[in-house]
């Protein structure tokens, strides 16, 4: 098993920057892709940003060039840089984790709330 604590979330301005983490413990290196998605109320689900045990990173086309995903395999940690934030990324924020063998797991989420 793995588990997963998010942090970092709150309250922002419209065009502000917030970070959040995620810190896995468990069965560590059992993990291979970890993820950022999120939720917006009334709504799906969604891919913010994946990023590969060697650095590799894709993104949503939602936030290229505002959201930053950065990984430390030596601390267990996963990071999400926002930057320039708009009230439409309001959203609770998962931490996501998928092992070798397709096991996934997920956070309890952080809220990110953006006024304008």
């Amino acid at each position: 098993q793995v588990q997963l604590v998010e942090s970092g979330g709150g309250l922002v301005q419209a065009g502000g920057s917030l970070r959040l983490s995620c810190l896995a413990s468990g069965k560590i290196f059992s993990i291979n892709d970890m993820a950022w998605y999120r939720q917006a109320p009334g709504k799906q689900r969604k891919l913010v940003a994946t990023i590969t045990r060697t650095g590799t990173s894709n993104y949503a086309d939602s936030v290229k060039g505002r959201f930053t995903i950065s990984r430390d395999n030596a601390k267990n940690t996963v990071d999400l840089q926002m930057n320039s934030l708009k009230p439409e990324d309001t959203a609770v924020y998962y931490c996501n984790a998928v092992g070798y063998i397709a096991d996934e797991y997920w956070g309890q989420g952080t809220q990110v709330t953006v006024s304008s």
